[in-house]
């Protein structure tokens, strides 16, 4: 992960260029303060290794892999919004909308939704002219079915509206496998495509990424109550705070750790049957979501 951080980070920093002689330059600098404001980059990271345990060389997949950070990054920059969640802290730094106001911070995640698409339209082709075409449209198709209302914001929606309500565990399955698994599988499944994978092994990197998504929030539902602010870089107990159903009001800590763990060992099952050495980093990109500490 640190080694393919640095690639990420730089390939972030050069996807989304300063415009300081353009009129909007506010919202490219918005843009960018999210955007840049570090964090994890699982989601890339998937992107590269999906892409790499098919023989496929990872510039093919940085594009897409810049573009999963967008996504995730204008997720967080609406969802930290007054009208949603209402944090001020992301990443151990003040949230978009308090730098810049709510209103550019709201065009800030419009404008990185939009151009998650432009740039792997755009770039993939000039930097891996051998991915077929067909290969990068089903790349868009499955990252716009990611975010919209049959992935994140559907999840979303359903997650504001169970708030302070009895929710039962096929509610929460669902806000967790739309809010936060579906781009997780967007991500792996696009990095497979660019590999090359076939629809066989496209649907094994699916179920793989459906249960480290699930695995993760789980394990985020776990640190919200047991972890603090410094250590998680946003506002603990915030669930607690907004009266949101989650794995341990549900299960208890003791059972939602199990959960956590069974869902990352039904992840590691899909990849039995390649390559030890190409799947080993996302066998550990499994074990670093089911055991991270913030």
């Amino acid at each position: 992960m640190k080694d393919k951080a640095v690639d990420v980070e730089r390939a972030l920093d050069a996807s989304v260029p300063r415009s300081l002689d353009d009129p909007a330059a506010l919202v490219f600098d918005s843009m960018r303060y999210s955007l840049l404001a570090g964090g994890k980059r699982v989601r890339p990271i998937l992107t590269l290794a999906s892409c790499e345990l098919f023989g496929g060389p990872p510039e093919a997949a940085m594009p897409t892999a810049c573009a999963m950070e967008m996504l995730h990054t204008m997720s967080l920059i609406h969802d930290d919004l007054p009208c949603m969640d209402d944090d001020d802290l992301r990443r151990g730094s003040p949230t978009n909308h308090k730098v810049y106001g709510d209103d550019i911070a709201i065009l800030a995640g419009d404008a990185l939704l939009t151009y998650a698409f432009e740039y792997i339209a755009r770039e993939t082709p000039r930097v891996a002219p051998q991915v077929p075409a067909d290969r990068i449209l089903r790349v868009v198709v499955e990252t716009a079915r990611s975010v919209g209302a049959d992935g994140l914001v559907g999840g979303q929606v359903v997650d504001i509206k169970s708030e302070g309500q009895p929710v039962g565990i096929e509610t929460l399955e669902y806000i967790h496998e739309h809010k936060t698994a579906a781009l997780l599988e967007s991500a792996c499944v696009c990095g497979a495509l660019l590999g090359g994978a076939s629809d066989a092994d496209v649907e094994k990197l699916r179920k793989y990424a459906l249960n480290i998504g699930l695995a993760f929030q789980v394990v985020d539902d776990i640190l919200d109550v047991t972890a603090t602010s410094e250590e998680l870089g946003k506002t603990a107990a915030k669930d607690l705070q907004s009266d949101k159903t989650t794995y341990p009001k549900l299960f208890g800590l003791e059972r939602s750790q199990e959960i956590a763990a069974e869902l990352i060992c039904e992840a590691k099952l899909q990849l039995a049957g390649f390559d030890p050495s190409r799947a080993a980093p996302l066998l550990g990109l499994a074990d670093y979501i089911g055991y991270r500490k913030n």
